[in-house]
């Protein structure tokens, strides 16, 4: 159980400038919602000894240069969203709980966790245009002589307004200030969004322009055999796992693809997946695509396609500034595939069907999708949303027998040092609908990854026998 012990409203503690924000087609298109980051820290001696006032001084202060994070969102008549800047702050809460910071194990994913740690947020009777943009609790667990006492710092942040390597920084800059640290000129958020405004953005009334690519991400993804859609997948709940491959399996994976992938040289149709070594992300989502097949025991002719976000920041012309606060993301997804390749093919296949995915977003596609991926039935729903007489259209359902993957792999997760050191967990603080795996580092950063698995809770054992397992088998 969680007592709520104060809330505070912080606001920036200099003016800042007001008006209106502008934001991007991929601001546009992200998950209505708020994501909550929840950073487990635990006592070196003890006790962790926290300043709640420090928390809010420094948090005041970050708001000034991140000052739309104190606005709200809002909507145009057009029905695209913007940050009205009007500085009304923020939400921190003070909590404790009766638990012991043992009583959470790994600090997976749960509803218990989601009740007790997670800030609160209504979306059903409160206005978006009233709902914070940050809101933060701040948690202290219960304990005595002979156990550690720790806190629990969960960041549920808005992702219309930017993607979790923005909020990320922003939260590690708070951390920054917060321990003493002067900032930096990289520690300054570049906040314009304009340098991503296309023709067809500039005016609310044009139409999107014809796309010039077929864009496969933004269709209808493939369902279970014999069904019309996904409807009967959806209803089906899922639970979570954390589950850690050290640096020794993540090589022994990508070995096994890099080691396929030369056996098939004098094939030219694969010439070309040979440019570079697979990458971690390549290798670990590969497997993950593989168990979660041979888990759910799909048919061998069932189509199945992944689908994932990239950040582009550094794959345009002229590449977005590093601090870019925004979101910056474009969707792509694996070529056709079956479930029996996938499952009975070396590893380097479902490998070499996410690189093609990855090495499709150039300049030209990503562009090509941010120009089409906001039409008119988006706006709509956006305008419903905030009307509340309906629900924002998300992404087609990714579930099975189809897998969302994510890479943090790059994302400094274990910087949000306050002054009582790095964190001990970090985790996503909801469990996800559908099927999803997030890769994350390992909090070491010795080449160790975590993946936070969301899978149907009837396969979740089959996945996790199949995720160690096939590690060591001889054919991957």
């Amino acid at each position: 159980m969680v007592t709520i012990k104060a809330s505070h409203t912080v606001v920036p503690n200099q003016p800042t400038p007001k008006g209106r924000l502008w934001l991007s087609n991929s601001d546009q298109t992200a998950r209505p919602a708020h994501t909550p980051n929840l950073y487990i820290y635990k006592a070196k001696h003890n006790i962790i000894e926290y300043d709640i006032e420090k928390m809010i001084d420094s948090l005041s202060i970050i708001l000034v240069y991140y000052y739309p994070v104190a606005g709200r969102l809002s909507v145009t008549e057009s029905g695209r969203m913007e940050v009205d800047c009007n500085a009304k702050g923020v939400t921190l809460i003070e909590a404790e709980t009766v638990k012991t910071i043992d009583d959470f194990g790994d600090f997976t994913p749960s509803e218990s966790v989601k009740e007790e740690l997670v800030p609160v947020i209504d979306y059903h009777s409160q206005p978006i245009e009233e709902i914070p943009l940050v809101l933060v609790q701040v948690t202290r667990f219960k304990g005595d002589k002979e156990q550690q006492q720790g806190l629990a710092i969960a960041v549920a942040v808005s992702h219309p307004v930017a993607d979790g390597s923005a909020w990320i920084h922003f939260i590690n800059t708070w951390a920054k200030v917060n321990r003493g640290d002067m900032l930096g000129l990289n520690d300054m958020p570049f906040i314009d969004r304009t340098i991503l405004k296309s023709s067809s953005s500039l005016s609310s009334l044009s139409p999107p322009p014809s796309p010039r690519f077929d864009h496969p991400e933004l269709q209808p993804l493939p369902f279970i055999l014999g069904r019309s859609d996904s409807t009967e997948e959806q209803k089906k709940k899922t639970t979570a796992a954390m589950l850690k491959l050290t640096s020794e399996q993540v090589e022994m994976l990508r070995k096994k693809v890099n080691e396929n992938e030369n056996l098939s040289t004098k094939q030219g149709s694969r010439s070309r997946s040979r440019s570079r070594p697979c990458s971690r992300f390549e290798a670990v989502a590969a497997h993950i695509w593989r168990c979660a097949c041979k888990a759910r025991k799909l048919d061998r002719n069932q189509p199945t396609l992944v689908r994932f976000n990239a950040d582009f920041r550094s794959r345009l012309t002229r590449p977005l500034p590093r601090n870019y606060f925004g979101n910056a993301l474009a969707a792509t997804v694996t070529p056709e595939s079956y479930a029996g390749e996938i499952t009975s093919r070396p590893l380097s296949y479902a490998a070499r069907k996410l690189r093609e995915a990855v090495e499709m977003l150039k300049e030209e596609y990503i562009t090509s999708q941010l120009e089409v991926v906001l039409g008119e039935e988006q706006l709509e729903s956006i305008k419903a949303l905030f009307s509340r007489q309906g629900e924002r259209r998300n992404s087609p359902f990714a579930g099975n027998p189809n897998l969302q993957i994510t890479s943090w792999i790059s994302i400094p997760l274990y910087e949000a040092d306050f002054g009582w050191g790095k964190p001990e967990h970090f985790v996503l603080g909801y469990v996800c609908p559908f099927d999803r795996g997030i890769i994350i580092r390992g909090p070491e950063n010795d080449g160790s990854v975590i993946v936070i698995m969301y899978f149907q809770i009837a396969h979740m054992q089959l996945f996790k026998k199949f995720f160690y397992e096939d590690v060591f088998t001889s054919r991957l």
